[in-house]
């Protein structure tokens, strides 16, 4: 009898610094966009109306809250002294970069802030967390520790979740999260196929590899986490990323593939050669089902438009009636061949049956699409009665945060605005008002000093 379990999507909060700092290299949109003006509250209000749509089709929705930005305790860590305003005053003068760094907002991104293995997979039944170590950028770096903090606050039940420390921050163990994980199955409450995708090998300085941009996640770090969740190796695919890719600017795999249940769509250079033939093969010799896999070819859609549209950052979402629906970025609607391919695409309606296109522009200034914004958790009905119910999303928590967002957020944020003192006194205000409407207690430093 298969156990009745959910997928939640548990996208990230936009917080109050969003700005465009320039800080990920081999992120096209993010130099791209390097310096330019922000706009915190479109982004916040964009990021909410993306996870009411989700709520609205009937797929169940939570919340990760923002970390606390500017880092302080980091500046300080780094050599700054003296009072809050001091810290901030001098690191901007002295070192403007790492003022950036830890003022950027870049939890929202929630793909990336943890790999998470359900209970139908693991060997001890319980839902296993890693908080990705993110060592590849200094500004995301930083996260870790704020992010274990916020998974053990909402899933605090040691008897139903396992919350394992993010890796060592060694280069060899680069991590990046659930960016580069990806589960297929035939059902949510039952084991799974877990894929993990990495961009290089750490101790094989021979194996050929990108040539232009660095791979981030190591096969490394993907194995020591598949061990550490207890999962089945025959169930578990380690998988490298193909090196063109990356060079391309797909600095996670999750920018050229995505895969729900028995559907894999992705673009023909995702992988390295014959890979995806060889996932299909597993897939159907463990669930006696062919996988439907969708591969598009460099001559439909090419690798740089599919960086330029993030057409593969969707969200492959299950609809309440079985059918499957594609939650994808308003620019695949604004490119005519991407848009033409979708429409061919949805025509068939089988095995995806529709297309939403959702405004999430401020989030792609960064080179982040809806599926960069969420983590995805699967839940039997035990697990999330044992969830902390304050970061699930229902309508009047919805408004209530729309409201939070017009209170607190600034309309415009220039890298000037950085160095402002008070920016430090509305995001902590945010952030302390934020944790009462989630009933989350003292989740951030300065609540506890």
């Amino acid at each position: 009898m298969t156990t009745r379990a959910h997928e939640i999507n548990f996208d990230g909060l936009v917080g109050p610094t969003h700005n465009y700092a320039g800080l990920s290299y081999g992120n096209l949109a993010s130099t791209k966009h390097k310096l330019s003006i922000s706009h915190p509250r479109r982004a916040a209000l964009e990021g909410l109306a993306k996870m009411k749509f989700l709520m609205d089709l009937g797929i169940r929705q939570g919340i990760l809250p923002p970390q606390e930005r500017p880092d302080l305790p980091m500046l300080r860590q780094l050599g700054f002294t003296g009072t809050d305003s001091k810290i901030i005053e001098m690191s901007n003068k002295e070192a403007p970069a790492l003022l950036a760094a830890c003022s950027s907002a870049s939890s929202m991104w929630a793909a990336n802030a943890a790999t998470v293995s359900p209970s139908a997979d693991a060997s001890n039944t319980r839902v296993h967390f890693t908080p990705a170590n993110l060592i590849s950028n200094f500004h995301r770096s930083i996260e870790a520790p704020q992010t274990a903090a916020m998974l053990k606050r909402i899933f605090g039940d040691e008897k139903f979740f396992v919350h394992h420390p993010p890796l060592p921050g060694a280069v060899a163990l680069s991590d990046e999260g659930a960016a580069n994980h990806t589960r297929l199955g035939i059902a949510h409450g039952e084991p799974g196929l877990e894929l993990f995708v990495y961009g290089r090998v750490a101790s094989d300085a021979t194996r050929t590899g990108p040539k232009k941009f660095p791979g981030r996640q190591t096969f490394e770090a993907s194995a020591a986490i598949a061990r550490s969740h207890q999962l089945n190796s025959n169930r578990t695919i380690l998988i490298p990323q193909n090196p063109k890719a990356i060079d391309a600017g797909v600095f996670h795999n999750d920018v050229v593939a995505v895969g729900n249940l028995n559907v894999l769509f992705h673009h023909e250079l995702a992988f390295a050669p014959d890979i995806a033939k060889t996932i299909a093969t597993r897939f159907q010799v463990l669930f006696g089902t062919r996988l439907r896999r969708i591969e598009v070819k460099e001559k439909t859609i090419s690798l740089r438009e599919a960086v330029q549209t993030y057409l593969f950052n969707s969200q492959l979402v299950s609809l309440p009636n079985g059918r499957m629906a594609l939650i994808a970025p308003w620019e695949c609607q604004e490119r005519p061949r991407v848009k033409k391919y979708l429409d061919r695409l949805i025509s068939k309606g089988d095995p995806i049956a529709a297309v939403h296109y959702v405004d999430v522009r401020q989030s792609m200034h960064n080179g982040g699409g809806p599926a960069c914004l969420r983590l995805r958790v699967v839940l039997t009905d035990g697990q999330l009665m044992r969830t902390h119910p304050g970061v699930l999303l229902s309508q009047s928590l919805y408004e209530r945060l729309i409201q939070w967002v017009r209170r607190y957020y600034r309309e415009t944020l220039a890298p000037r605005d950085l160095a402002d003192p008070k920016l430090l006194e509305e995001s902590r205000a945010a952030l302390d008002e934020l944790t009462r409407i989630l009933q989350l207690g003292s989740l951030y430093d300065f609540q506890r000093s």
